[in-house]
């Protein structure tokens, strides 16, 4: 008995019906025919060559290559010189290019800021240790990230130092770049009261005002190493002091004084 089993088209897996005389069909249908005759076409891809992006990725890549030129002229001359042609010639892409992706500069501009923070966050979620049972170190991984320790750093500031100077004359990217939560402050506070319920701070601190002092002392003093105002050793010696105030040692017993004999 003949096998009837049907035929599965190579292009769509649509099983095809045998033909009842003639060549068997190859293909399910004419569209199929013209996929498979395009496919043959283009070059095979060399082993282990990853796909080609989607049409999505591009535009991804696109805007973070812009992104990515406004830092660069941030930290180099400022955003007063950021310009949307200086940004296109930049990112080295047509101005239509820029205007396609971002309705204006402002928009550009804010853009690029929250890019710039997720970049930071991302670099240092992989730096910072999740371990809350040293919270003094954990704080100092934290205000580490505010200090010019690399060349990524040293950068992510120069730029945030221009965003910060922009802000002062410019609301709108001011409610961006300066957030009303404080969200920085906030785990700083929150890893000084664990300390603090574990018995490791000292007695009568407050963690949020605590946590204030150390975000802006951090900050300021990462300024200074960039303006080479202060040297990058001074800066950490001056941070460690604050922590070890508020993480002081444990106390070692003390032997009682008996004065000097008498014999």
């Amino acid at each position: 008995m003949r096998d009837e089993k049907m035929q599965a088209c190579p292009v769509c897996g649509r099983p095809m019906a045998r033909a009842r005389r003639g060549r068997p069909p190859v293909y399910c249908s004419r569209s199929c025919q013209a996929r498979a005759y395009r496919r043959r076409r283009q070059p095979l891809p060399e082993p282990g060559t990853p796909p080609a992006p989607r049409p999505t990725d591009v535009g991804v890549r696109q805007r973070r290559r812009i992104a990515e030129a406004v830092w660069r002229i941030a930290a180099g001359q400022g955003l007063d010189a950021a310009s949307m042609r200086r940004i296109a010639a930049e990112a080295g892409v047509s101005l239509r290019v820029v205007q396609y992706h971002f309705d204006s500069k402002h928009a550009l501009l804010v853009a690029a800021l929250r890019l710039l923070h997720e970049e930071n966050e991302r670099l240092a979620r992989a730096r910072i240790p999740h371990d809350m049972t040293e919270p003094r170190e954990l704080l100092r991984a934290l205000l580490n990230e505010f200090l010019p320790l690399d060349e990524q750093r040293a950068f992510a500031l120069r730029v945030f130092t221009a965003y910060y100077a922009r802000s002062l004359t410019d609301p709108e990217l001011a409610a961006v770049f300066l957030a009303a939560e404080q969200p920085l402050e906030r785990l700083l506070a929150d890893i000084i009261a664990a300390g603090e319920a574990a018995g490791r701070t000292a007695p009568g601190i407050d963690p949020a005002h605590e946590a204030d002092l150390l975000v802006s002392g951090a900050v300021g003093l990462g300024l200074d190493v960039v303006h080479e105002r202060r040297s990058l050793a001074g800066v950490r010696t001056v941070l460690d002091y604050h922590l070890a105030r508020i993480f002081p040692p444990p106390q070692a017993s003390l032997r009682p004084n008996t004065g000097p004999s008498t014999s």
